[in-house]
């Protein structure tokens, strides 16, 4: 926990090694391994380390960082992947910032 910030999951190119916050133990299964899986994935096809990131205010964050002597790592291709995520996983990524709302921040959501 960084800032407020917390890392749900995240994978490392470099290491070749998966982390989930068992913090966030009680997600679903389902939804465990549908992270693992695009974390992976990401790190495959464009190298670095990937995270997803709960923000201070619930709201989830995509990120991706490199080394500075990378020269595998394919900048233009985050990018996009990380743009193609958020479109085809939106549903996911609103339900996992409802859930550190109401579980982790304890917000009185009111369904309309």
């Amino acid at each position: 926990m960084t800032d407020g910030r917390i890392v749900l999951c995240g994978a490392n190119a470099y290491e070749q090694k998966y982390y989930f916050n068992e913090q966030f133990a009680a997600i679903p299964d389902s939804i465990k391994e549908e992270l693992h899986i695009i974390c992976v994935l990401f790190t495959e096809e464009v190298g670095g380390v990937f995270t997803i990131v709960f923000e201070e205010d619930g709201s989830v964050s995509l990120e991706t960082d490199a080394k500075e002597d990378d020269f595998l790592y394919d900048e233009i291709s985050s990018g996009l992947l990380i743009r193609e995520i958020r479109r085809n996983r939106q549903e996911m990524l609103e339900s996992l910032s409802l859930y550190y709302r109401v579980f982790i921040l304890k917000e009185n959501i009111e369904l309309e």
